[in-house]
């Protein structure tokens, strides 16, 4: 079972969530409903959770592989439906640059496979977005 506590920090909407370990992330509302950008929002947390869930998948798969991986960042945008309350993701995408003297297809594989098949995050958002993903392979020069 996983537990997350999380702590009121203002009189709004800033929260401490914080997980068995002692780990902490700061979450807070849109300045629109009275938040004040003192933290990430849910949905965004969401999306910071694929790409956080999948370049673990990646990294780990690229070291069995005995890759040599350098760096990875990954952006990960989504849409969500207009009008809708709740507003779920309709279209979520992530984008992956790894840095280093990497074989492209096993590159590439890595990343199907963790989006695909690994990814505890993005297999959830698949079900009521269209989750898609791109990978660049940025090689030293």
């Amino acid at each position: 079972m996983i537990k997350i506590e999380l702590n009121r920090l203002n009189d709004a909407f800033h929260f401490q969530a914080r997980n068995e370990n002692g780990n902490a992330v700061h979450i807070d509302a849109s300045p629109d409903i009275g938040g004040t950008n003192q933290g990430m929002r849910p949905m965004q947390m969401l999306l910071a959770a694929m790409g956080g869930c999948s370049s673990i998948d990646v990294v780990n798969i690229l070291k069995k592989q005995k890759q040599d991986l350098q760096d990875i960042k990954v952006t990960v945008t989504g849409e969500r439906e207009e009008g809708a309350v709740p507003s779920l993701f309709v279209k979520v995408h992530a984008h992956f640059r790894l840095y280093g003297n990497l074989d492209k297809e096993k590159a590439e594989k890595a990343v199907a496979l963790s989006v695909d098949k690994y990814c505890s995050v993005a297999k959830t958002l698949e079900k009521t977005a269209t989750v898609t993903y791109t990978t660049e392979v940025i090689r030293p020069t």
